[in-house]
């Protein structure tokens, strides 16, 4: 078994003497790099992935400590912050408290024996940190799944789309770059909630692309309002709120993370109100080219995405009772009453084969056609 690595700890200063004295104090208990400004220092935390701590002198030419560790903040958030520096002066400290918010604010020459026990304790604020929000991350998303998986049983026009949204929509985040973005992960499960508020035929009409009464025009438009309302409550979401609201047009002055996830988000739902509307995935994808506020690299990576594996999915007509997890239906299923009861497109979960057991034996017995992944396991006949 591995050792566990140790924490990372990234120094900055622009006097070389400086460096090797906190590599010496350090090196026995963590992976000491140096950086002699900060350009240098945010390319070497980009280069080795981040660091827990990042000590850095406030007096450099150039991006001085409060600049570079502002930015720290907003690039690697869960990276504790110290700043060590020769001034005493409370311009300052006040600059880089406010800017970088530091973890501890420590005067030079610093003891040995004060740098280790800063440094130590800075490595379990990052400890903490990485794990709410782990925490967060898990339970948040966890739960909102789980919520998800039931809104979809009882409202499945609203709610069938959403695994598969949020599975194109994580495809392509990775595709950009992006590793981790439980935010956006977050925002695709919820980007449909507003629609709970409205009439199942509403819901219908607005799927399938109908023509809206000037009525139900109104009450459609009012559903991001909706969900706004019904998430605004909770605890932390704030991120997942920008991206919904900047997906909706109401937060032009998005930036960031916010702003690409927001992107990422309105261009796959786009492609799968397409598909709703009956297009198919090229006819799809040519729609989406025509419109000037779509990225061309991104709807490369997203028509990679779509088209990747199509030789490895195939139609099968099988019986309803023989439906599997991960398997699409091709046509609305509905009952012999003629109740909706999944839209085409809706991806099966375990949730609804849970609710298969309340069906009839007749309607199990009905054929329906699937999409079938080459990695579905074949259905028992």
């Amino acid at each position: 078994m591995d050792p566990k690595p140790l924490p990372r700890i990234l120094c900055v200063d622009d006097e070389p003497r400086i460096l090797d004295g906190l590599t010496l104090h350090l090196r026995r208990e963590y992976q000491v790099y140096t950086a002699n400004s900060g350009q240098l220092a945010l390319q070497t935390l980009t280069d080795i992935g981040g660091a827990a701590v990042v000590v850095s002198d406030m007096r450099m030419p150039g991006m001085d400590g409060a600049a570079l560790l502002k930015q720290v903040k907003q690039r690697w958030p869960e990276t504790t912050r110290i700043l060590l520096t020769g001034e005493t002066g409370r311009e300052a400290a006040v600059q880089a408290i406010n800017e970088g918010q530091i973890f501890r604010f420590l005067t030079k020459p610093c003891a040995p024996d004060q740098l280790r026990s800063a440094v130590d304790a800075a490595v379990i604020q990052h400890r903490l940190m990485i794990a709410e929000k782990t925490l967060l991350q898990e339970t948040l998303v966890g739960c909102i799944k789980a919520l998800i998986d039931v809104l979809a049983i009882t409202n499945p026009v609203a709610f069938g789309r959403t695994k598969r949204v949020t599975r194109l929509v994580n495809e392509l985040s990775q595709a950009l770059g992006n590793k981790s973005f439980w935010q956006l992960e977050a925002a695709s499960m919820l980007s449909q909630l507003g629609y709970i508020s409205l009439p199942v035929e509403l819901v219908e009409k607005l799927y399938y692309g109908e023509k809206l009464t000037p009525e139900e025009k109104i009450l459609s438009e009012g559903a991001p309002e909706v969900a706004q309302k019904l998430l605004g409550h909770i605890p932390r979401l704030e991120p997942v709120l920008q991206i919904l609201a900047a997906v909706q047009h109401q937060a032009s002055t998005t930036e960031g993370m916010a702003k690409m996830g927001a992107g990422i988000l309105k261009l796959v739902l786009d492609y799968d109100a397409l598909l709703a509307q009956g297009h198919k995935a090229d006819l799809a994808m040519q729609s989406l080219r025509a419109k000037p506020e779509y990225d061309a690299q991104w709807l490369e990576h997203f028509a990679a995405i779509v088209g990747a594996g199509s030789s490895a999915v195939a139609i099968q007509e099988m019986r309803l009772r023989q439906v599997r997890p991960g398997m699409a239906f091709i046509d609305d299923l509905r009952t012999h009453m003629g109740t909706l009861l999944v839209p085409k497109g809706f991806e099966v979960t375990d949730v609804f084969l849970e609710r298969l057991r309340n069906y009839g034996s007749g309607m199990l017995d009905d054929k329906v056609r699937m999409i079938v992944n080459a990695s579905t396991p074949n259905p028992a006949a």
